[in-house]
């Protein structure tokens, strides 16, 4: 690889992890705590300040659950297969559907059975930048969305603002799967979820 091709590449790499982690909604003290390096070193990289290394990258590439020739963009733009690897995050298991961090970023989000008495709880919510889209595969997902409460069976889709607080569990006797597109703000659907009659 020649110097300037390799420059390139490297200079990717900060804005590629910044917009990887905002796009899932973690926080660089997350990936700190998590990792274990430093605010510092995780901020100049995604900045560029810092030169990202082998040793830097490969426990990122876990974190955001992407191969690692994802973050340094060395992935064959012959070869349009995906090949996704699971991720496991508040019990939730992702898997991959795209590859490019650049627009939108789809998973299949599957949340396994809980036990029925656990299914009228509070649900943490949580609120990030971006928007979201949801699909319902096969179960029942419930839905907590500021002061909403829905629950989602297959066939149904939602759509809402990240910024609003939301939660999300399965209320059935088998896995929820769902597929579930995040996108900047303002890129939105036109399918909206109906209320359930759910009591």
């Amino acid at each position: 690889m020649a110097d300037d091709d390799l420059l390139q590449v490297l200079t990717a790499v900060g804005p590629r992890l910044r917009e990887l982690r905002r796009k899932q909604g973690i926080t660089l003290a997350s990936v700190s705590e998590t990792t274990g390096i430093s605010l510092s070193t995780l901020s100049r990289l995604e900045s560029g300040g810092r030169k990202p290394t082998l040793e830097l990258l490969l426990p990122l590439s876990k974190v955001y659950g992407v191969p690692l020739d994802e973050l340094v963009g060395t992935v064959s733009a012959e070869d349009p297969r995906v090949r996704p690897r699971p991720f496991v995050r508040h019990g939730i298991t992702f898997v991959p559907l795209t590859r490019h961090l650049g627009g939108l970023l789809a998973y299949k989000q599957i949340i396994p059975p809980s036990p029925a008495e656990t299914w009228d709880r509070k649900l943490e919510q949580r609120a990030h930048e971006g928007y979201e889209w949801l699909y319902i595969l096969s179960g029942r997902l419930r839905l907590a969305l500021g002061d909403h409460d829905l629950v989602l069976s297959a066939g149904e889709a939602a759509e809402f603002d990240t910024h609003t607080p939301h939660g999300f569990a399965n209320v059935g006797e088998r896995p929820v799967e769902f597929i579930a597109l995040f996108g900047r703000q303002g890129e939105r659907m036109h399918v909206r979820a109906r209320p359930s009659d759910r009591g």
